[in-house]
């Protein structure tokens, strides 16, 4: 009990202003559940009960809806994020995982790791309404801030597939790294940098033209990937740790010690901090994005996953516990 509330206390007193608009839903695959935390408080603020070992999340537009993604069950909870409560619960098939939201909300899009596809679901009528051929297992999704490319990471294919979100054609396929698994955009959508658990490498593309412009060397069995303006921060599974590099040059800047298993990340909406979940230590860790220092741990439920986008900037105005 002392060292929850210590931990708690040291939250309070680093965590800046600055973050005080976001909420992390956070999915804990082993506690069934989604911990919604509010990071100016560095605390849990409602537990949310989910089922089926939930995985993948992803934060909707205008901080009205998060969507859950359970693989167990296939299962795709929408969370309302004003009430915290889930108003509709979507079945799917086949292996869904890893998710992402177009930005005008009116489209999901989730993973099938066993029928080689992205489903695109409209959340409003619960359904899915098309389906676009990957490569072998998708894992992590991600959508252009203009909407118009849709990009899943095809673990078993060691490759990036590349979308028209209109037409549904593929556009592109870029070889990565082995085994790709989180993929992220950048702010520009120029960009996509993908994680690639099975050689220890992230892979920077150029979305225009479908060209591999670099690779970085990062800890063993990097999962996912979140970006500042400046710097990349991935997560290193095996090696507990965060490596840090310059977008520019991508070269290594650092590499900070988390807590165990690191796996899902994100960067607060000012730019702050870095929020990393990590799978063992049931926690998330709070890192300055400028400084690179730890700033807290915050307790959550067991087994945080947090693949996705899971931070939501300035809902905390709304929320009602």
């Amino acid at each position: 009990m002392i060292k929850r509330v210590a931990t708690v206390i040291l939250t309070l007193l680093l965590l800046s202003p600055a973050s005080a608009g976001d909420i992390a839903f956070v999915t804990n695959q082993s506690s069934q559940d989604v911990s919604v935390v509010d990071l100016a408080a560095g605390a849990v603020i409602k537990t949310v009960p989910i089922g089926g070992k939930p995985a993948g999340v992803a934060v909707g537009p205008a901080g009205r809806h998060a969507y859950i993604v359970s693989p167990e069950s296939k299962i795709l909870s929408v969370l309302d994020q004003h009430s915290l409560t889930v108003t509709r619960r979507i079945q799917l098939d086949g292996g869904p995982l890893g998710i992402a939201v177009h930005p005008d909300g009116s489209r999901v899009y989730v993973a099938d790791w066993y029928g080689a596809r992205l489903l695109q679901v409209d959340p409003q009528a619960g359904r899915v309404t098309r389906e676009f051929q990957t490569g072998a297992s998708p894992s992590g999704v991600a959508v252009t801030p203009d909407g118009a490319r849709i990009l899943t990471a095809d673990r078993d294919a060691d490759q990036l597939s590349i979308f028209d979100a209109d037409t549904g054609d593929v556009i592109a396929t870029v070889p990565t790294g082995i085994r790709p698994f989180g993929v992220t955009v950048d702010a520009a959508g120029r960009r996509a940098y993908t994680a690639d658990v099975g050689s220890d490498t992230v892979t920077v593309i150029d979305i225009a033209t479908a060209q591999v412009v670099g690779q970085v060397a990062v800890g063993a069995r990097p999962y996912a990937v979140a970006l500042t303006p400046t710097r990349g921060f991935v997560t290193n599974q095996y090696a507990d740790t965060v490596s840090v590099f310059d977008l520019t040059t991508l070269a290594e800047v650092a590499v900070i010690d988390v807590g165990e298993y690191p796996e899902g990340i994100a960067v607060t909406g000012d730019g702050c901090c870095v929020i990393v979940a990590n799978w063992f230590s049931n926690t998330l860790s709070v890192i300055d994005a400028e400084t690179l220092e730890m700033r807290a741990e915050i307790e959550v439920g067991d087994g945080p996953r947090a693949f996705g986008a899971f931070l939501s900037g300035g809902a905390q105005s709304h929320l009602r516990p």
